[in-house]
């Protein structure tokens, strides 16, 4: 129903209003269905196909969209407000910053205005000559960031950090899981840095989704596949956290060819974290 109603848009930033009655009858844009339980479930296709991500209160749903005329995937929000939908065409892709001030594209980003996102600019040396597919940040300002640079010869994704000090970001260093495979992509980090989130493909696979847990000492535990009940056979890939910490979002292709976008709550984490 969504997809009848954004395919009248422009790429502009106008909005559009549509009465609440073409929509499915929600609490809000995130409650598009019954909120799961352990076991993942495709997030509601009457209202998006493919969330990306929340703004920090969880009140308007950032998303993917593909349509004829567009060279590229468009980000695109709805929010539920006085009684009527509104959607809002925003910008070509992104990942929203803790604080949602800031929304990243590999290595560049936009600022959120008064009058919307600014412009596409660069976050800078070293980062504009490093390849990012996926930068997400933490409330301290840390970047952490897959590097496709060495991805050529489909041998080596490797995930880097760097942290903000003093108003400045240090130059990068690698994180190295020793997971029989050095293909490691779309790391998300927890916004306090007490976990990692990142899927890796192994030689003639498929790709799961991993977990690692930040130690007492600084360092990162061994990389956790999710387990079946998330990964399947299949491809499962670009885990996230929705700011409140309920609930954990992944991309699944299902046995019928499908890609779709998946949540589950996020009690799993607790039980996968290793035990004192």
């Amino acid at each position: 129903m969504l997809l009848l109603i954004v395919m009248v848009h422009a790429c502009n930033t106008k909005k559009q209003e549509v009465s609440a009655l073409d929509f499915p009858d929600l609490e809000s844009p995130f409650f598009a269905q019954k909120p799961p339980g352990s076991i993942p479930e495709v997030f509601d296709p009457r209202v998006v196909s493919t969330a990306t991500a929340f703004s920090p209160d969880v009140e308007e749903i950032y998303f993917r969209r593909f349509d004829e005329g567009l060279k590229d995937s468009a980000l695109v929000a709805i929010q539920y407000k006085d009684n009527l939908w509104t959607e809002t065409f925003v910008v070509p892709r992104g990942e929203i910053s803790p604080d949602g001030t800031i929304l990243y594209k590999g290595n560049e980003y936009r600022e959120r205005t008064p009058s919307g996102w600014s412009e596409l600019r660069s976050i800078g040396a070293p980062f504009d000559s490093i390849p990012i597919m996926r930068l997400t940040a933490s409330f301290d300002g840390t970047y952490y960031f897959d590097d496709v640079s060495q991805f050529n010869d489909k041998s080596l994704v490797n995930i880097g950090y760097s942290r903000l000090i003093d108003g400045i970001h240090e130059k990068p260093k690698t994180l190295n899981f020793d997971m029989g495979t050095t293909l490691q992509f779309h790391p998300f980090i927890a916004p306090d840095e007490s976990y990692l989130i990142f899927d890796s493909r192994p030689e003639g696979g498929d790709n799961d989704i991993y977990i690692s847990f930040r130690q007492k000492d600084g360092s990162w535990g061994n990389a956790i596949n999710l387990g079946d009940t998330i990964n399947t056979e299949f491809s499962d890939v670009y885990g996230s956290v929705t700011p409140d910490g309920k609930y954990f979002f992944f991309r699944s292709t299902l046995s019928n060819g499908e890609n779709n976008t998946m949540w589950v709550d996020t009690s799993f984490i607790e039980k996968l974290r290793p035990k004192p």
